[in-house]
């Protein structure tokens, strides 16, 4: 489908539930086609960019250079088959490239880490190895290549019709990355800013000590550009970049205020919070033990980053006892 001129949006399904799309790009130009994205690495995936393509009436063999917003699975599984198949150069973020490795070939290290992180954090032992394991089905989705370029932030990318600015957004994941069009004042946003749901910011062995903290400074980053349409990963294309990153900006703070409400009657742990919380946009919303598996751990992992982000504003304190980690509010 095209969404400017010159620019498509193809979706692409995830397995197994073809109603959660992602959202891949081509850019057309006079130098090479670009993709941006490429969704997972499975049959119908694949086939849905091959006829997205063909929609657009570009070949597979037309496409010179892959840019890939993240490594997440859904984003980034297909870039090596992509590569394969055409030839393409695939370019995504430094830091994210240094992730790759450990994240879905040698992952034992990375498992254990994050094992030691949910115990500390209140996971009973009961429910540890399923929360621990739990995104481990979504190897099997990903096909890894080392890039031939890694991006910096301040890099350009131009294919002779169109040039971007590669902006580093780090929160949703390390080496996040968006693209901003200066000339024609739009931008690719991958998991950074979506229209109708929040990106899941998540305190991981991967993702530093405040991903909260850098995910807000992103989206203030974000805000002093001139953009007349964000292209994000999910869901549709809109306008109005800054009114929905004072949206997004808010629900955080909200967030923030249910767990102060929560740490209000004792310290708890950052598992014992999120059990506190209701989730979803779901009016109502969804109780903790609703959830599925690999949404408690979303939960429990984001009830973190909230709480480590309450703790740079001095507004929350942790300490160790018994093995584990509590908090206590401050205000």
């Amino acid at each position: 489908m095209r969404v400017l001129d010159g620019v498509y949006q193809i979706k692409t399904p995830s397995p197994g539930d073809g109603s959660w799309q992602t959202n891949a790009y081509l850019v057309e130009g006079g130098d090479g086609h670009i993709l941006i994205d490429t969704g997972w690495d499975s049959q119908e995936a694949l086939w849905a960019l091959q006829e997205g393509i063909k929609g657009a009436n570009v070949k597979l063999r037309d496409i010179k250079k892959v840019v890939v917003t993240h490594i997440h699975p859904d984003h980034y599984g297909l870039s090596a088959k992509i590569k394969q198949i055409c030839g393409a150069e695939v370019a995504i973020h430094r830091i994210d490239a240094g992730l790759i490795f450990s994240r879905y070939k040698d992952f034992d290290d990375l498992l254990q880490q994050m094992g030691e992180l949910l115990r500390q954090n209140g996971v009973p032992e009961d429910e540890l190895s399923q929360l621990r394991e739990a995104s481990l089905w979504m190897n099997k989705y990903v096909t890894t290549d080392e890039p031939e370029e890694q991006l910096e932030d301040g890099d350009t990318i131009s294919n002779d019709s169109f040039e971007f600015e590669v902006l580093w957004t780090p929160g949703h994941s390390p080496g996040h990355l968006c693209l901003y069009e200066r000339e024609r004042k739009f931008i690719i946003s991958g998991d950074h800013v979506l229209y109708d749901t929040t990106p899941h910011v998540s305190v991981n062995p991967h993702s530093g000590d405040n991903p909260l903290g850098d995910y807000v400074s992103s989206l203030k980053k974000l805000a002093r550009l001139r953009v007349n349409f964000v292209l994000p990963g999910h869901g549709p294309v809109f306008n109005a970049l800054g009114l929905r990153i004072d949206q997004i900006l808010q629900h955080h703070e909200n967030r923030k205020r249910d767990i102060l409400k929560s740490l209000s009657n004792g310290l708890k742990t950052a598992y014992g919070v999120a059990r506190d919380i209701r989730w979803t946009a779901a009016k109502g919303g969804i109780a903790f033990q609703d959830l599925a598996i690999w949404d408690r751990r979303m939960a429990v992992t984001e009830t973190l980053a909230h709480l480590k982000h309450l703790m740079e504003e001095d507004r929350v304190a942790n300490v160790d006892m018994q093995g584990g980690s509590l908090y206590i509010a401050k205000d």
